[in-house]
């Protein structure tokens, strides 16, 4: 009866985390380094994981994660009026897709989300990016 009982545990268990997807990417998820003066394309693609690798709406599949460098400036214009050093701010645009089921309480069920921003900063051109901040 044990031996039953484990193996039901086990074959659950190697179900349970077959199925789980840590993050909600799309299997053939679009990525855009773009053109850039200021970023090399590793740079660009360490900042890119990052925003895949903390992509965790409930009930939402990332579909496409870009920079664009006008856009970005244009966005910090402000801010490197300020002092910000234009080499540790990023901004990424990205799209995702929020699926019909209802468990994402606060993103409008079958509906695709465009443009969406985040915002990297980075202590010096050495450091690792950090998310600052997300949303339109």
């Amino acid at each position: 009866m044990r031996k039953i009982i484990i193996s039901i545990f086990t074959i659950l268990l190697v179900f349970s985390l077959a199925s789980y997807k840590q993050n909600n990417i799309s299997d053939d998820l679009m990525i855009d380094i773009g053109e850039s003066a200021k970023f090399t394309e590793e740079e660009i693609t360490e900042a890119i994981d990052l925003v895949k690798n903390n992509f965790d709406f409930p009930a939402s599949t990332l579909t496409k994660v870009w920079y664009d460098e006008e856009k970005s400036d244009s966005y910090f214009r402000d801010d490197f009026k300020q002092g910000v050093i234009p080499e540790n701010v990023i901004l990424l645009l990205s799209n995702f897709d929020v699926d019909g089921s209802g468990d994402n309480p606060v993103l409008n069920p079958n509906s695709t989300y465009t443009n969406y921003q985040w915002i990297l900063r980075r202590g010096s051109k050495t450091s690792k990016w950090r998310i600052e901040d997300w949303g339109y």
